[in-house]
């Protein structure tokens, strides 16, 4: 019997994260500020949500924050970002984070392509998957890359794109013939 290990790549925001499963599936998990009574119940209720869609995976890739963007909302993202990765953690999946940059040179080959050019790369090389927005392309491109390091590449990618890979710190023992 095949085995496909079950991936899933987060792109964590306040307003519309990303979920992709190796699997097949991406989705969006939106909040509006004004719909809960705090922003605590807010980080909650998309700790909660990613925590479903996490459940059973074999690895979860996170893209990392984006330091340098300071939007107003930094601090908040960041203890998002924090709240769910423990959430992750504590439930024993294996996880990493990948830089912004790493991302999108796994994506498109170049680390400082803009988001456009990582949900263009993401259309021609996954036409397969129903992707409608650019944080489902990034998750997309973070599930793929943690199959790819598992030895079950989701498409084939030029080795220039691959070679972000090898700039992730992957966690040990996934059974990953190095």
């Amino acid at each position: 019997m095949h085995y496909e290990p079950r991936v899933i790549g987060l792109d964590l925001s306040l307003t519309s994260t990303g979920v992709a499963s190796s699997l097949g599936w991406t989705r969006r998990i939106t909040t509006k500020p004004n719909q809960h009574k705090s922003a605590f119940a807010r980080l909650r209720e998309i700790r909660s949500r990613v925590r479903d869609c996490v459940r059973n995976a074999d690895l979860v890739v996170a893209e990392g924050l984006a330091l340098g963007s300071q939007t107003g909302q930094h601090l908040t993202r960041a203890g998002l970002w924090h709240l769910v990765m423990e959430s992750v953690d504590a439930a024993r999946i294996p996880w990493t984070e990948v830089p912004p940059a790493t991302l999108k040179r796994y994506a498109t080959g170049k680390g400082n392509a803009p988001k456009d050019a990582v949900l263009l790369s993401v259309a021609k090389r996954f036409p397969d998957w129903d992707v409608t927005n650019a944080d489902e392309a990034d998750a997309l491109v973070l599930a793929a890359m943690g199959a790819d390091h598992l030895g079950h590449p989701l498409v084939e990618m030029p080795a220039t794109h691959r070679s972000a890979l090898d700039k992730v710190a992957w966690p040990e023992g996934l059974g990953v013939d190095q």
